[in-house]
């Protein structure tokens, strides 16, 4: 298979993609209610989305919440176009970057989301990416993280091989992100989690190999 940036992926399905995610992944149907129903609900809470994409999750949390302030970060122009045009009357900031490159301040957020975004990326890059959400987090702040998690600790391992050797075949370079499915296990991502700062992760639900985590910020750190 031939890798495409991670952008590029994006901007040729954006067309499909609610209707794909909405039909193709197991408990989709379910899952993006499920974890708009574990953001805070006052009036006026402010919201972080590490991936929001088209705002699949933002479509249900705005109709649970619809005086929320959400901040939306994503890789693709061209999601992010179509999350602004879905929510034109909504109190929603969008920016286009990385995730792990943009600055997301200190004790700002009431509460972080990110839905099928993660799987993407290794363990130590996710745990620095933790520490800097931990600190945007204000305390008692909550990260919901729903995403597609490996099966074993050899699937894993066996995810990241490939990704290196198509790497390699096609001489691409390391400091691009190319789309493919490089999911950790859910023991690896809650320990990635908790070395990150967060004092209490939960597995809380899952839908196949997708579940939905609850980590809490730790008073005074």
């Amino acid at each position: 298979m031939k890798l495409e940036r991670m952008d590029d992926f994006f901007a040729a399905r954006v067309d499909g993609y609610d209707e794909h995610m909405r039909t193709n992944i197991e408990g989709a149907s379910d899952f993006y209610t499920y974890t708009a129903s574990l953001l805070p609900m006052a009036e006026g809470a402010r919201v972080l989305d590490l991936g929001c994409g088209t705002g699949l999750e933002l479509e249900a949390y705005f109709a649970l919440n619809p005086e929320a302030s959400v901040t939306g970060i994503d890789l693709s122009g061209a999601m992010l176009k179509a999350l602004g045009n879905k929510f034109p009357d909504r109190k929603i900031s969008l920016i286009l970057g990385s995730y792990f490159d943009v600055p997301l301040g200190e004790g700002i957020y009431d509460a972080a989301v990110s839905v099928e975004s993660l799987h993407h990326f290794p363990a130590e890059r996710k745990e620095q990416l933790y520490r800097k959400l931990h600190a945007a987090l204000k305390e008692e702040g909550v990260f919901v993280l729903t995403d597609y998690f490996a099966e074993s600790g050899e699937l894993e391992e066996e995810y990241f091989r490939n990704l290196a050797q198509l790497k390699r075949e096609q001489g691409l370079p390391e400091d691009v992100f190319f789309h493919y499915d490089t999911p950790l296990t859910v023991e690896h991502e809650v320990q990635a989690l908790k070395q990150a700062g967060f004092s209490e992760v939960r597995i809380l639900k899952e839908w196949g190999t997708t579940s939905t985590l609850l980590a809490k910020r730790q008073s005074g750190r």
